[in-house]
């Protein structure tokens, strides 16, 4: 299977983490793990279709599909061939570009068209013409740059630069000091915008930089606890195996998957 990863255009940052993109001629069926990493996504298959397995039950995949916040791992397995194409949204990108409050998006990977229409059948018919990533990503740079400008909202995007900032290790009291709003607010905030607490988002932010300090270099599992916000193992652990499903001494961190990819942020894999 190859893993590539590319960036948005520049006008694009605030919107869109990155493009990806996963291909692979093998037919024999490999149920993959997926991990919360904190974005949703816009997710394309233009070879032949995936299963996915989310609420205990395998169901196949739409060809287009909305991806929202996800708060543990379920299993995607192919069905033949894979070709798909990837757009990792920022937080709060879906409510700008579909106005839907992503607490309606919770654990949910929907079918594109029930939510959009036909709005993104160029980048369908783009992607179904095999081109190259190179003349895709121009195509979905083109088509959303040509979208109507997005409002952003400062608070949310305040909070959640600073959740990214600290690598999720903030206080729910940090967050509403910073914005000067209430409790109640920023819960309202993070139900339209994201879609979970931000309590539970922090969480899963700080999870995710386990796998960035992983890829800087050999250490304890001491330091990376510490150096994640962990300030005991057993918290360390317990959240470790509620994202992922494993222990993290068992967790195969160099294995090649598409877990692996998703949170992991090198620019190609």
């Amino acid at each position: 299977m190859n893993y590539n990863r590319y960036p948005p255009a520049k006008e694009l940052e605030k919107l869109i983490e990155c493009y990806w993109f996963v291909e692979g001629d093998e037919t024999v069926n490999r149920q993959e793990k997926i991990i919360p990493d904190g974005f949703p996504e816009l997710i394309f298959h233009y070879r032949d279709p995936y299963r996915i397995n989310i609420s205990g039950e395998w169901q196949l995949q739409s060809s287009g599909l909305l991806a929202g916040q996800i708060r543990k791992h379920f299993y995607l397995e192919n069905t033949g061939a894979s070709g798909i194409v990837g757009i990792k949204l920022k937080p709060a990108a879906v409510t700008y570009l579909f106005g839907i409050e992503m607490d309606r998006l919770a654990d949910q990977v929907v079918d594109l068209v029930e939510i959009s229409g036909q709005k993104f059948q160029s980048i369908e018919t783009a992607i179904n013409a095999h081109k190259s990533h190179e003349e895709i990503i121009e195509a979905l740079n083109s088509f959303f740059l040509s979208q109507q400008q997005v409002e952003y909202d400062d608070r949310i995007e305040g909070a959640l630069a600073l959740l990214f900032e600290k690598h999720g290790d903030v206080r729910v009291s940090d967050l509403t000091s910073k914005l000067t709003i209430t409790e109640r607010q920023l819960e309202r905030l993070f139900k339209k915008y994201v879609g979970l607490s931000p309590k539970f988002y922090a969480r899963i932010i700080r999870f995710s930089y386990i796998f960035q300090l992983m890829q800087e270099g050999d250490q304890s599992w001491v330091n990376i606890a510490f150096q994640s916000g962990y300030y005991d193992q057993a918290h360390f652990i317990r959240d470790f195996k509620a994202f992922s499903g494993e222990d993290p001494s068992a967790y195969l961190f160099d294995e090649k998957s598409m877990a692996n990819f998703f949170m992991k942020r090198e620019a190609k894999v």
